[in-house]
């Protein structure tokens, strides 16, 4: 933190010694970005600096700054149609859009930002520009530069676009929709034809703090608690299987490897999408599996003995059951990828570690244990953490198997949420389903967060490069 805060500070500091110490050139440059480079006979650079910083000052001045200077109120114009009799049709005032307004400020914003932090940058080079000449150093024609930007500085060459790509399709949206978690962005404040305003931090507080009509905190504590359950079983059930698995194909007794192998490789070619819908069917209340077990007298077993309260057993339509068959289904929906996985670490074991543990006593269990599940984590670790998150944020599984169930937990129910769902999919259910945008942006942010926390606390610990001897 602190070289951050240095490091920021010598970024304005060498800009103020470029504005105090520059030449003309320089001076000149604070009106015009290119004049720094003309006067070092860079004209093509020149141009294409002062081309930018107009373009730039055209789209503020001409666009953004309309809706950047609505920001604070997101729109006072309601939309209104009024039929006209002369014209037969009919007419809409001038009115304004909270969504554009936004979602253009942010835009606007982020420019203008890019904008500052590159014009400080070129008053920089054209103050670089100017120690060069004053040194007699040679100073790079623009087809130099060119030249430069294809060989020593080619990873600048190849950034540029993915860093704009990631700005325009990560920043922009996280960015807008943190915005839209402190409005009231909802199915009665739908643009174009309503408003909505910034309302602080209203949502946060439905979200942690419960009442009679607002029930989101209930189904906000529950839901948080089985996604972390959800992910945290989810990963080390199909880590541990695929180990196991992977074990025992490759075991020396095993016969017909490559046969087993194949069968499980089988399972991930089919599409996820296509086997979870077809267990689902098959686990439905009146599915093929609830006949076979009516059939053969489970059902009416289960009954009689209270289990269950009706002609059916509830795998995906009640809390509980469908926790744990959701968890046995993604058990073995996954255990064959990382099965896969597990083959190519467990190839790649030092020999001579197991050879020597041999020697020194250590039986089959203990080597597993104390060699080859050290060697699997310390691989593995990283990978297990990402997976974690991503099943943090595992939609498939979950809406695939329970999109068709409903709760009769009216706590559940008014906050458009199921006992099954996920953080990811009850946000999906709040926006797809009932627009209600600001709710599921607090729930995104949040998501967001517990991620972010996860993946910097635990490659902190993880990646350190301080058992690389061990396994060499």
């Amino acid at each position: 933190m602190k070289k951050m805060l240095n490091a920021f500070k010598k970024y304005f500091a060498d800009f103020g010694t470029a504005v105090a110490k520059g030449d003309i050139w320089c001076k000149l440059s604070l009106l015009v970005m290119g004049a720094g480079y003309w006067g070092r006979k860079q004209i093509v650079k020149g141009i294409i600096m002062t081309v930018l910083e107009v373009v730039v000052l055209l789209f503020t001045g001409l666009f953004s700054i309309n809706y950047i200077k609505d920001l604070g109120t997101l729109g006072t114009v309601q939309y209104e149609a009024k039929f006209d009799p002369l014209t037969m049709k009919n007419t809409v005032n001038d009115y304004d859009n909270s969504l554009l307004i936004l979602l253009y400020g942010i835009v606007g914003i982020i420019v203008i930002v890019a904008f500052i932090l590159l014009y400080i940058s070129n008053m920089k080079a054209v103050y670089r520009l100017q120690l060069m000449k004053e040194n007699g150093e040679h100073i790079n024609s623009f087809r130099e530069d060119l030249k430069e930007l294809i060989n020593g500085k080619f990873y600048v060459t190849l950034l540029t676009l993915p860093s704009i790509g990631v700005i325009l399709m990560n920043i922009v949206p996280i960015l807008f929709m943190s915005c839209v978690a402190f409005t009231n962005y909802d199915i009665d404040h739908m643009p174009p034809n309503y408003l909505f305003t910034w309302t602080g931090l209203s949502n946060f507080k439905n979200m942690f703090t419960g009442g009679a009509t607002i029930t989101f905190s209930y189904a906000f504590i529950r839901i948080l608690a089985w996604t972390m359950i959800w992910a945290v079983t989810a990963t080390f059930t199909t880590f541990i299987g695929g180990i196991l698995l992977a074990k025992l194909i490759n075991h020396q007794n095993t016969y017909f490897k490559k046969v087993w192998r194949a069968l499980f490789v089988v399972t991930i070619a089919i599409p996820q999408f296509v086997t979870l819908l077809l267990v689902s069917k098959m686990f439905s209340d009146h599915g093929i599996v609830n006949t076979w077990c009516s059939n053969l007298g489970l059902t009416s077993f289960l009954r009689d003995a209270g289990v269950i309260s009706g002609n059916f057993i509830p795998f995906l339509s009640k809390p509980g059951w469908s926790h744990v068959m959701i968890i046995l289904i993604n058990i073995w929906v996954g255990v064959p990828y990382q099965m896969l996985t597990a083959t190519g670490i467990l190839m790649n074991i030092p020999t001579d570690q197991l050879e020597s543990a041999r020697i020194d006593g250590a039986n089959k269990w203990q080597i597993f244990w104390k060699i080859t599940m050290p060697y699997i984590l310390f691989i593995c670790g990283p990978s297990l953490i990402q997976s974690v998150i991503a099943n943090i944020n595992n939609f498939n599984v979950i809406y695939l198997l329970t999109s068709g169930t409903a709760t009769a937990n009216m706590a559940f129910a008014n906050s458009n949420a199921k006992e099954t769902d996920l953080l990811i999919t009850w946000l999906f259910t709040l926006t797809n389903d009932n627009s209600n945008y600001k709710m599921a942006s607090v729930i995104g942010i949040i998501s967001f967060v517990i991620c972010a926390l996860l993946t910097l606390l635990s490659y902190s610990r993880m990646i350190k490069g301080d058992k690389e001897e061990v396994y060499q």
